[in-house]
């Protein structure tokens, strides 16, 4: 193998570890200063400059508590379960192409990990591979309440892939590939261009599945914040607590640069923005509508959960799905 490829590759490894996990990090400040300005509040203002060393503070925080496992744990599984969490956010990271190609001293860059003409499939398995950590963490923690929350994991994830499948069907019909690639060039054109006016329905039922799949508000019953005990994590404490939340905020990015990629536009240039900014504008957007809704809807209950998924969103699902199979045949 090259091994220019090689270095390249662990370059480009390294530089998606340390950047998303940073942003995971000040995601929390940022979510923390949306809130408190759409209630009304000022939010974290003691620890530095408008409160931006909180984030410091927080991490420190996480690194030197007390990593407490419970007697009754089965121990390996309780101290892997976390890392399933933040590993798998990561990976599915690989196959997602966030700006692009450019150029560095003769040498041509591809903002990609891994190129492989199935990304699309790739990132959504990895992504739903995800739901062995909390599941896990729950079972593993002797804790009834925690075994709950695992439960409620199991639940709402494999409900709601089958939704998130469902909906970027219609739109692999559309484009025939299910290399994320190759839906930023079919989008090429422009704005006209984007899937979302082709496939506004796929769009809306694919940012809904999101919510419950990163376990957002109002779908955030998994370790719900609004109840005394914390679900699958009721248990954990310190840096294995803090990877379940690197996880999820994790999982927020990369939702957003699918959605950007899939339905959006991708890269390519925004009338006078080159597409590098572009595609991060889009995806800090959605990151921002994920906060936005937070602070403007109450949490739901688990049955209306499962009542929304099965007997609304899979249906329109399958719905759109026929009706675009349809008007291709013709």
């Amino acid at each position: 193998m090259d091994a220019a490829f090689v270095i390249a590759t662990i370059i480009k490894i390294l530089i998606v570890l340390g950047i998303f996990s940073a942003l995971a990090g000040f995601g929390t400040y940022v979510e923390r200063k949306v809130l408190a300005f759409m209630q009304r509040r000022l939010g974290p203002m003691h620890v530095g400059p408008y409160g931006l060393l909180q984030v410091l503070a927080d991490g420190i925080k996480l690194f030197t508590k007390e990593d407490f496992i419970p007697q009754g744990a089965v121990r390996p599984i309780f101290m892997i379960a976390p890392v399933i969490t933040a590993a798998t956010a990561f990976i599915a990271m690989a196959a997602i192409p966030m700006f692009p190609e450019f150029t560095i001293g003769g040498y041509t860059v591809k903002p990609i990990i891994s190129d492989i003409n199935v990304g699309l499939l790739f990132v959504l398995g990895v992504m739903g591979a995800g739901l062995y950590g909390p599941l896990l963490a729950g079972m593993a923690s002797q804790n009834k309440w925690s075994i709950l929350g695992a439960a409620r994991t199991a639940i709402q994830f494999l409900s709601y892939e089958v939704v998130t499948g469902l909906s970027v069907l219609a739109p692999v019909m559309i484009v025939g590939s299910l290399s994320l690639i190759d839906f930023n060039n079919y989008q090429a054109g422009g704005v006209s261009d984007w899937l979302v006016w082709k496939q506004p329905i796929a769009f809306i039922l694919f940012l809904i599945a999101g919510f419950a799949e990163t376990n957002r508000t109002p779908f955030d019953l998994l370790e719900h914040e609004a109840e005394v005990i914390s679900g699958y994590a009721t248990e954990y404490s310190g840096m294995r607590w803090g990877m379940f939340f690197i996880g999820e905020y994790a999982n927020m990015f990369t939702l957003g640069f699918l959605a950007s990629l899939i339905f959006l536009g991708g890269f390519n240039d925004l009338w006078f923005i080159p597409g590098a900014i572009a595609i991060l504008m889009k995806v800090f957007f959605i990151f921002f509508f994920f906060l936005w809704t937070r602070a403007s809807w109450p949490h739901v209950r688990p049955d209306q959960l499962m009542w929304l998924c099965w007997k609304v969103l899979m249906p329109l699902a399958v719905i759109n799905v026929v009706i675009t199979g349809i008007v291709m045949m013709f």
